[in-house]
């Protein structure tokens, strides 16, 4: 998204977790020189690159999609060129003020493939073949910078593909090059989302690490990452740095802290995907002018975890300050949209190890009121609603998941009215919509939600949220008609297949044959209190002191009942000035929320407001 006039460094709040943005499609290189594979031979003819270099460069960053929006760096294309203006910058998820305009640009940016093919930027956007022509191009200049020409030997080109990473930090630049030479040597083959087939033929390959001597790394890699023995984990410092000398309040990408000693106790793991690769969500963590960090970030190959940010500190990642407060964030690595492309085994095994290891050390429990996605997470406010970000998407295999955590979804009632969402993931193969980017519908692969219809049929209009006010769609990014695995909802009614829960102060539908997509379990249940009309819904639990505004176009009428899971005390963790510390202030209010699940996002409602009516 290219913002115009940026906001304060705590205005929304993630990284690179599947961003609401106008998407400048990239055209399938088919309508260009006849495939994808084709156009990588060409440039890498054209500019001297040996084309396992240039496949593996591209595969690494994008799996070689020719139609992704731009990533969270402002990346475009198949290899990922960099505009800094369409960087997607987040922060705290609260207040609103100016903040520095200084951007900086490292890695392969558009302008300088400009300046290196003489194509106009709009094309290297927007065409997959003249994209990697940029990306070429620039490979070879980096080449040149490095080893003085552009050798024929793949492992000459070391050095340079550590330079296209665009970061200083020694670990992750040649992290990156390692990934590179990696993929040349184990091959890659893969049939992406507008059906063309890129295939990158397996080969020894060995790399010349001398060749990245020349550039200008820094080590900054700690040792003292808070994870389990039993992953490959490592500390790597997200920047912390005032960017405005004259403003004490502009500064990132963290704020500090001393949790739990300083009352703030940790109640959440929010699960995000980067919407880009490992290496450059380091980078973007890196630079106090993203203004946001999350506290892990995953590659999706092996697992591999690079910590930022200390436990103890606030990190700004979840869109909503109150959550950011009390949550752990974990960026894994790749696109929603791309689903199991990215999300490896191997990514579900550490990050679970790592969720495991921090609900212990925190006491934080393990179910899905706890252990959420960045799309559970509400908008603290009216204006941040629509604007939530929808990740880890819905090919996120929550199932999965939950059962390494040893916290499997299975049925814990035999009667009562509390249900859980929980289809098969495997047979629950649906398609939905890329609306964020190519607009096609992608391939049919399993999905971890269910459809939210306003009638008990099939050819019923889906539910619309009114802060989306879609009308209800098949789009990915949708989350008002979704209901995701490990969600509970209050089952109203059933007809045949279909059961009726009270969902956003609606009552709505899901097709449950057999009872196979919803299991029965416990849950509290809460409900308006006796003579209430109706009460407000909050989409953030704070002292009535710092305008706890409700959301004006949700509400929960009477008679209507929702699960909860926690009942917390409003509070509010003050902390706007750079490296003040010992000024920071936690205030508190005797007001206690609830913590629910109100629609696809949990919400807050007043304790004083319900009652509830059971544990069923």
């Amino acid at each position: 998204m290219a913002l115009l006039r940026l906001s304060h460094p705590r205005l929304l709040a993630s990284v690179a977790s599947a961003f609401i943005v106008l998407a400048a499609t990239i055209t399938p290189a088919a309508a260009e020189s006849g495939s994808l594979q084709r156009a990588f031979a060409a440039a890498a003819s054209e500019f001297g690159v040996p084309e396992r270099v240039l496949l593996a460069v591209s595969y690494t960053l994008t799996r070689w999609e020719p139609s992704l929006a731009p990533s969270a760096a402002g990346g475009f294309g198949p290899m990922q060129l960099v505009d800094p203006a369409a960087a997607m910058t987040n922060g705290k998820g609260d207040a609103s003020q100016p903040r520095s305009s200084a951007r900086h640009e490292r890695g392969p940016t558009i302008d300088m493939a400009v300046a290196a093919t003489g194509t106009s930027p709009g094309r290297l956007k927007k065409e997959a073949a003249q994209n990697i022509r940029g990306g070429a191009a620039l490979l070879a200049q980096y080449a040149r910078d490095t080893v003085g020409d552009v050798p024929s030997d793949p492992g000459k080109w070391y050095g340079a593909v550590a330079q296209y990473s665009g970061s200083d930090e020694r670990s992750v630049a040649l992290g990156f090059a390692d990934a590179v030479f990696a993929t040349m040597r184990a091959g890659a083959t893969r049939t992406l989302s507008d059906a063309q087939v890129v295939t990158l033929s397996a080969g020894a390959v060995t790399p010349d690490t001398s060749t990245a001597t020349t550039l200008a790394l820094v080590d900054r890699k700690r040792t003292n990452a808070d994870c389990p023995k039993e992953i490959k984990c490592r500390f790597v410092p997200a920047a912390y740095q005032q960017n405005n000398p004259s403003d004490p309040g502009d500064y990132g990408n963290y704020d500090l802290a001393r949790r739990e000693a300083d009352g703030l106790d940790v109640r959440f793991i929010v699960i995000h995907d980067a919407e880009t690769d490992y290496q450059t969500t380091i980078r973007i963590f890196q630079d106090s002018l993203n203004y946001v960090s999350a506290h892990y970030v995953l590659r999706s190959a092996d697992g591999e975890v690079t910590q930022m940010v200390e436990n103890k500190n606030v990190g700004w990642h979840a869109g909503n300050w109150n959550v950011n407060m009390h949550a752990i964030g974990y960026e894994h690595e790749g696109f929603a949209i791309q689903g199991a492309t990215w999300y490896t085994e191997a990514m579900y095994q550490a990050s679970a190890a790592l969720s495991r290891h921090l609900a212990a050390e925190y006491g934080i429990p393990l179910d899905r009121g706890h252990i959420v996605g960045h799309d559970d997470i509400p908008g603290p406010t009216d204006g941040f609603v629509a604007g939530m970000h929808w990740d880890p998407g819905p090919f996120w295999n929550w199932a999965r998941y939950m059962e390494l955590l040893g916290a499997p979804i299975v049925p814990t009632a035999t009667s009562g009215n509390v249900i859980t969402i929980r289809p098969d993931f495997a047979s629950n193969t649906q398609q939905v919509r890329d609306c964020q980017g190519s607009g096609q519908l992608v391939s049919a692969q399993p999905t971890s939600f269910v459809f939210v219809y306003t009638a008990p049929s099939l050819s019923a209009p889906l539910a619309n949220d009114p802060y989306l006010n879609t009308g209800g769609t098949d789009c990915a990014n949708d989350w008002g008609d979704k209901a995701v695995t490990g969600q509970q909802f209050v089952r109203v009614e059933t007809k045949g297949d279909w059961d009726a829960i009270w969902y956003a102060g609606n009552k709505v539908w899901i097709y449950d044959p057999g009872h196979t997509r919803t299991v029965q379990t416990k849950g509290i249940v809460i409900t308006p209190k006796a003579g209430r009309k109706s009460i407000d819904i909050y989409g953030r639990a704070y002292p009535p002191s710092i305008s706890n505004a409700q959301l004006t176009r949700y509400s929960m009428p009477s008679g209507q009942a929702y699960v909860a899971y926690d009942k917390v005390r409003g509070d509010y963790y003050e902390a706007t000035t750079f490296n003040a510390l010992e000024t920071y202030r936690l205030h508190m209010t005797p007001t206690e929320f609830y913590l629910i699940q109100y629609n696809h996002r949990l919400a807050f409602v007043k304790a004083s407001d319900v009652e509830a009516i059971g544990t069923p």
